[in-house]
């Protein structure tokens, strides 16, 4: 298989018009509710973000409620992603996310090569940092990407971590 992230971004962003998604932040899990996918928190090892699977025909998701609650919405726009776009892969087995490209902590998926989660993180980043509304922030006053304080506050009110908020300027999903 060979990702397709516009495929994954154009996912996302037809689930926003979908809901009628007008401004920031996303309300990710009332997305998730509304889908009818069983949105869980519970703690977890620290290297592990979440989890999708489909048991019985129900949709779960898991997120590792240790984690900061910024890291949360992207774990958990993350496996919606694998849901809305994975979901013959992951009604075989329960999918694992040992942290994200964005975090680089895991071999494979530091790599960018998994296309599973490449797919995923563009879906995510979509999902919770809508290009339209970028642009729309951005142009208030542009912003470099090397002010720390202007990708924290551009961060904050898309309720996303700055790291991901970087990544996603940057390009790189």
């Amino acid at each position: 298989m060979t990702a397709n992230p516009e495929r994954a971004r154009e996912a996302a962003r037809a689930i926003l018009r979908a809901f009628g998604v007008k401004g920031v932040p996303v309300p990710v899990e009332r997305i998730i509710k509304a889908r009818n996918i069983v949105l869980q928190y519970a703690p977890l090892e620290e290297d592990l973000s979440g989890m999708a699977y489909i048991k019985d025909g129900v949709g779960i998701i898991g997120v590792n409620a240790l984690h900061h609650p910024n890291r949360q919405r992207f774990s958990a726009a993350h496996e919606l992603g694998h849901h809305e776009l994975h979901a013959q892969e992951i009604g075989k087995a329960v999918h694992v996310d040992k942290g994200f490209r964005v975090l680089l902590r895991d071999d494979v998926s530091s790599q960018g090569i998994d296309p599973l989660e490449i797919e995923a993180n563009a879906f995510a980043s979509e999902l919770l940092m809508p290009r339209e509304f970028l642009m729309s922030a951005l142009d208030a006053g542009g912003l470099d990407i090397e002010d720390d304080a202007g990708i924290e506050a551009l961060a904050r009110k898309f309720r996303v971590s700055a790291s991901a908020m970087r990544y996603r300027l940057a390009g790189r999903f």
